[in-house]
């Protein structure tokens, strides 16, 4: 008696295993990868600041976009113009969400170059001419603080003690939010963010880089300016592409 209901159980189960209810993956993989080719693409611009927080950015968006970063260190406007062909592509971007600031206060080795707020102006200006170009919706981040200290390494590698000032620091701020009114850029204020807390969330006085802490908590007004973004502009599409004389559900 044991053999047989062992045998019919058996049996239950096989049939079970081939039953059009058994589970299956909720979405193929081939499917998941279409779905992500859909998604919005989303182009970081910056130095090692944005690099802090790209990684966070990805994770916290994973699903929403496609988030890119350009390679290496977008380090001053004179970069920016020399490399921003490079770094666009071919590629349609949706987002763009850029930064240039600290490395034409500091300079680090471009510090002969002119990086006074009048040259860091006006190049932006060309920058932000040529990110219009792209069709994208443009998001500024504001250059995060100065460290308070005289950066560690122009006095190390350059030999140069270099203190930028709160004034100095304000003319280049000044000088970016002139061009991003100009041109009606949305901004997403970084320096606002950590400024209250740089104490705490820098490593060092001489440092202009972040702690984990301060990466993870820009990274999360990244994200959520951008896909604030996202949604914005998928809302005016869809107002965009519905017909004015349309009936409401009522009207049927």
């Amino acid at each position: 008696m044991l053999r047989s209901t062992s045998y019919f159980i058996s049996v239950a189960i096989i049939f079970a295993g081939l039953s059009p209810c058994a589970a299956q993956p909720a979405t193929p993989p081939n499917a998941q990868d279409a779905a992500a080719k859909t998604l919005p693409k989303v182009l970081l611009i910056g130095d090692s600041i944005s690099g802090g927080y790209t990684k966070a950015v990805i994770q916290r968006m994973e699903g929403t976009a496609n988030v890119s970063r350009i390679p290496g260190n977008g380090e001053y406007t004179g970069t920016g113009l020399k490399k921003i062909d490079e770094w666009l592509g071919d590629q349609r971007w949706d987002v763009i969400h850029f930064n240039w600031g600290l490395w034409d206060m500091y300079g680090w080795q471009y510090a002969k170059e002119d990086r006074s707020p009048k040259a860091y102006e006006e190049r932006l200006e060309k920058l932000v001419l040529r990110l219009e170009m792209t069709g994208a919706k443009l998001i500024w981040a504001t250059t995060t603080p100065v460290c308070p200290e005289a950066e560690a390494t122009m006095l190390n590698r350059f030999k140069t003690e270099l203190k930028i000032t709160p004034e100095v620091e304000r003319e280049y701020l000044d000088a970016a939010q002139r061009v991003m009114k100009k041109h009606q850029i949305q901004i997403n204020d970084l320096h606002a963010l950590v400024l209250p807390e740089l104490e705490t969330l820098s490593p060092a006085p001489d440092n202009v880089h972040f702690t984990g802490s301060g990466y993870g908590r820009m990274a999360k007004q990244v994200a959520e300016v951008i896909t604030s973004a996202i949604q914005s502009e998928a809302s005016d599409d869809n107002e965009a592409q519905e017909p004015a004389n349309a009936p409401s559900v009522r009207e049927q």
